[in-house]
């Protein structure tokens, strides 16, 4: 069966199955739910495990599985990085299940991928596909945890959501600085603004637009004098997939110039970033923007295998192919 990933977020006793999918590239909402989890099952003891610590050993697994704790607490599974390879483990012990839950946290699985078929498709268990946040998921994100912060305001909303390229991990991090800094005292956009080191976070801005417009020029000027901090490698990744949502948007609108495509979408272009969305639009097709879209998730895929590469030059090379496919 399938479950709304906003149902679930909303009333977490909704996922009563035994054994539940989680798939998806926003980390964000599924650590959300992960303390929703632990949160519902206070008595339940948690254990954390990878899919390849359990295949690489899976008699330890099964010993622990099946043998009872000796407080009769109930046990909760988080396997994480699981894929088709422990499906045939999943549908062995699928019947033989007591007290225990699982809880599988996989990447992005295609619609071929037979793990999440399984789960899709069984009347017992369910999936549930974890997709990247809207700016209004994250507007009511924000609205909520900053509740009883005085001086909130849709500007600074807007300043928050922007920082955050609709990433729910990032938005997290950034709220907890919020709440500690902003506790009984007065919210200021020039302090938030400092406070979020959005100054820093524009000039690779600056570096992606210009990419994206195909200007070959400023961005080889622009990869010389941009500092790539190698620590922001996901949340680079996630400012250029986000702004690449944008103009897919602009563009699924037929019938229109961009200019009127550009003030029809929603959640509305801010003003000031009009004139560059337009500009971007303009370079960009349905096939360019799908190979884009596979240039970066194959740099996210390789970032995150192999903690060894130097992330900042990969990082200079997509965006001189950003530029290249720009312009061709």
């Amino acid at each position: 069966m399938i479950f709304k990933n906003y149902e679930v977020e909303q009333k977490i006793n909704l996922i009563q199955n035994k054994i539940l999918l989680f798939y998806g590239e926003n980390s964000g909402f599924k650590d959300d739910l992960k303390k929703k989890i632990k949160i519902s099952n206070t008595k339940s003891i948690v254990i954390n495990h990878t899919q390849d610590e359990i295949l690489k050993n899976q008699e330890a697994f099964f010993d622990d599985f099946f043998n009872q704790s000796l407080f009769g607490d109930k046990k909760i599974y988080f396997i994480e990085k699981s894929d088709d390879k422990i499906l045939s483990l999943i549908e062995s012990i699928s019947e033989k299940l007591d007290d225990q839950k699982i809880f599988l946290y996989a990447e992005i699985l295609d619609k071929k991928s037979k793990l999440r078929n399984y789960f899709e498709k069984s009347k017992q268990f369910a999936a549930i596909a974890c997709y990247p946040d809207s700016e209004l998921t994250l507007k009511k994100i924000i609205t909520q945890r900053l509740k009883n912060i005085r001086g909130l305001n849709n500007d600074s909303i807007k300043i928050i959501i922007d920082n955050s390229n609709l990433n729910r991990s990032k938005l997290n991090n950034e709220l907890n600085k919020i709440e500690t800094c902003f506790h009984q005292k007065i919210l200021k956009n020039d302090e938030l603004i400092e406070l979020l080191n959005i100054n820093e976070n524009d000039s690779f801005n600056i570096l992606r637009d210009a990419a994206l417009k195909g200007q070959s020029s400023s961005t080889n000027k622009l990869l010389n004098e941009t500092i790539i901090d190698e620590d922001k490698s996901f949340f680079y990744l996630n400012s250029i997939n986000q702004q690449l949502r944008k103009i897919n948007d602009i563009l699924s609108i037929k019938g229109q110039p961009i200019e009127q495509a550009v003030d029809a979408i929603k959640p509305p272009i801010f003003w000031k970033d009009k004139p560059n969305i337009i500009l971007q639009s303009k370079k960009w097709n349905e096939e360019k923007i799908k190979s884009l879209f596979q240039k970066t998730y194959s740099l996210e895929l390789k970032l995150k295998s192999n903690s060894n590469i130097v992330k900042k030059v990969l990082l200079k090379k997509l965006m001189v192919d950003i530029c290249n496919l720009a312009s061709a």
